[in-house]
This record gives C-alpha cells, structure tokens and sequence, in this order.
C-alpha cells in the first residue's frame, strides 16, 4: 500500500514538473506581449538576437485563417488603425527627408542584423506601440525617441493577409 501511494505521488510530482517546464510557444510569446489570444497562429518566420543580458531585436511572424484577432484587435483601445504615427514611423520604418544638398535619417530602429526593417509596409490594418519604459507620470511613447535606450512592443496586424506581426526591441 504504501508502495503504490509513494509510487502514485512521484507520478504525480514528476508530471508536474514536466508541465511546468514546457517552452513556451511563438504564439504564447506573442499572445503574453500583445495581450490577445493567439493560440490559432501558424509561426510563419521568427527573429531573435537576444542575448544573455535581454539586450535584442525580435520578431514572430503568425498567420491567422480567419478574422478572430482582427476581432480582438478592434476591440482593443491600445490599437490603432493604419498609417502609423511619426514615432512609430521612425521606429519601425525609418524616416528621411532630402532637400537640396542636405539630407539626413533617423532610424529605422527595429532592423535585423544587415539594417533592414523586420515588418514590411502595410496598406491596411492595426498597429500597436508598447512603451516599456516609460516613466511615472509621463505619457507612453511621449519621448521614446529622446532616450539613450528602447525598451519597446511592436504589433501589427495586417488585415489583407491576416498576419500579425509581433517585435520586441531591447537596448
């Protein structure tokens, strides 16, 4: 009797263990960071250069079959209808201006290792911008682009191919 209790119990604890240490999926990574259930994502591509200290660039591509992140997102105050702002703009895209002999550029910021943007210009959709860093008292984002560190969430939901992009930057 008591070999089967004993035996019952390390059963137990063992599985509880092996649960509890379950990696955490794209689509679970997406869905904690954008706060929407995306557990019906297929991963399409994902960029990660994180490193030990948390400084990195990521970036999960999912794809959706239907419209119930679109649901979620409309529903949501922290979504915005396309085209982005002109912070967000310069984050994700980079911005630059040529008037005779001068030019200049700032960003793009959320790039992978040769520069490029990690999102590709959307015409039609959602986005999101989550300010992790911001201060007490201050408006998110308010001045994101003065700082000497980006500690930010990027989404945006493509509404024409129903793929959602998730990207985290961390300096």
């Amino acid at each position: 009797m008591k070999k089967n209790i004993f035996a019952a119990l390390t059963a137990f604890f063992l599985l509880a263990g092996l649960t509890a240490c379950k990696a955490k999926t794209p689509q679970d990574l997406a869905s904690e960071a954008l706060s929407l259930d995306l557990s019906a994502g297929s991963e399409v591509s994902s960029y990660d250069t994180h490193s030990g200290n948390g400084d990195g660039t990521s970036c999960m591509v999912l794809s959706f079959q239907d419209d119930a992140v679109l649901e979620q997102v409309q529903a949501s105050d922290a979504w915005h209808p396309l085209p982005v702002d002109q912070t967000t703009q310069v984050l994700v895209y980079g911005l630059s201006e040529e008037t005779g002999d001068a030019s200049w550029q700032i960003g793009p910021f959320l790039t992978d290792d040769s520069g490029n943007p990690l999102v590709p210009a959307v015409q039609n959709g959602y986005y999101v911008l989550l300010d992790r860093q911001a201060e007490g008292g201050k408006a998110p984002g308010s001045d994101i682009l003065d700082r000497g560190s980006f500690n930010f969430t990027f989404g945006l939901y493509d509404t024409d191919t129903d793929t959602l992009y998730c990207c985290e930057l961390d300096t």
